[in-house]
């Protein structure tokens, strides 16, 4: 079959509203060939799912697609392929390989990520307007955003609750410049402001919802949606907080097109192996860390230090350098959890750092004798 017949085939599918399109069918077509039904899962809950399929929602049974890496379970967003009848539930014989994946590591003690959503488009991070801004947090979303190979956009919630445009204006731009390269959006979903801005970029695929609790995505999901699909719960006056409102991952589609998965408000947001995604968010700094005397410079006492000399002349700003420098230091540390090699490499550094500072203490008090 031509790329052009798969393309008119996949374009009247059943299942393009979920983003079925030539390339999935291509990648399924030996799969098709053993009588499989193509389907993607819409909600995952305790090794059971519900996949879409051109037959309507089925339980499935992940038993057959079990790995030992916890990088490779089924999760919401999977292109999968099932059986094509039998009882509740069927199985899902096999998951089609992820274009994106966004990723975090988990809170436990045990080095793992965890998948929160496949194959996306669009990652969104819900900030909220009715506290104060935190703009570390924005950053980690973003390295793991532009780490999962999606593009990230920041939607600033509840815009309605900013006294003046003046204040609202300076709240933009400082999310703004925390976010290079991102688009930063202001809505309000009670007053139905920036939905229809917001709906535009969700058309193009499929988006991921992002933010902590309480940062009104349920009140999001549902004005994208036009109807009360998602439970949603008042945020508490005290400090800001909301309930976790949605406790699983739900793909939804959009009526103005694309799909949608919500997820859960998310109190931690570990990084996972995404240093890429760090050099991305901090792109300012990357750029001028190449223009620094000494390759390997640490910007911390090097002479010709590019990264420094901004930061003396008022260029970068120490919370930006700063929340670089711990999103680096973190996402190594996370790597070399997984890795002897890079583990015994940071060991010998930081042994060497230790020396080298002692070595300049030890001469600083020599020459104040």
């Amino acid at each position: 079959m031509s790329f052009s017949s798969l393309s008119s085939s996949a374009s009247s599918h059943p299942l393009a509203p979920y983003g079925w399109d030539a390339d999935w069918e291509a990648e399924f077509a030996p799969l098709a060939e053993q009588g499989l039904l193509p389907g993607r899962v819409v909600r995952v809950d305790r090794g059971l799912c519900d996949v879409v399929t051109s037959a309507g929602v089925v339980r499935a049974d992940t038993e057959f697609v079990v790995p030992r890496d916890p990088m490779k379970v089924v999760c919401t967003g999977d292109w999968a392929a099932v059986d094509p009848e039998g009882g509740s539930p069927r199985y899902v014989r096999a998951l089609l390989p992820r274009r994106t994946a966004f990723v975090r590591s988990t809170s436990s003690k045990r080095s793992e990520g965890q998948i929160l959503a496949a194959n996306v488009d669009h990652a969104i991070v819900a900030v909220p307007l009715n506290g104060e801004v935190d703009l570390g947090r924005i950053e980690r979303f973003l390295a793991l955003a532009w780490e999962s190979g999606a593009q990230p956009v920041v939607v600033l919630t509840k815009a309605d609750l900013v006294p003046d445009a003046a204040t609202l204006s300076y709240l933009v731009q400082d999310v703004e410049t925390t976010a290079p390269g991102v688009p930063v959006l202001t809505v309000s979903a009670a007053a139905g402001d920036g939905i229809d801005v917001l709906a535009a970029v969700a058309a193009g695929g499929t988006s991921v919802l992002l933010g902590q609790s309480g940062a009104g995505k349920s009140t999001l999901a549902n004005a994208l949606l036009g109807e009360d699909v998602m439970d949603v719960q008042a945020t508490r006056d005290v400090d800001g907080k909301g309930r976790h409102t949605t406790t699983t991952r739900n793909l939804l589609v959009l009526p103005g097109g694309g799909v949608l998965i919500d997820t859960p408000g998310l109190r931690g947001v570990g990084l996972w192996d995404a240093q890429t995604g760090v050099g991305q968010v901090f792109a300012e700094i990357e750029e001028l860390a190449g223009q620094c005397r000494f390759h390997d410079c640490a910007h911390t006492a090097e002479p010709g230090c590019a990264v420094l000399a901004a930061l003396d002349s008022g260029e970068l700003s120490e919370r930006r350098l700063d929340s670089y420098r711990k999103l680096m230091r973190e996402n190594q540390w996370i790597v070399a959890k997984t890795d002897a090699r890079l583990r015994a490499e940071l060991r010998r550094d930081w042994k060497r750092k230790g020396a080298e500072g002692k070595a300049a203490m030890e001469a600083k008090r020599g020459r104040s004798v």
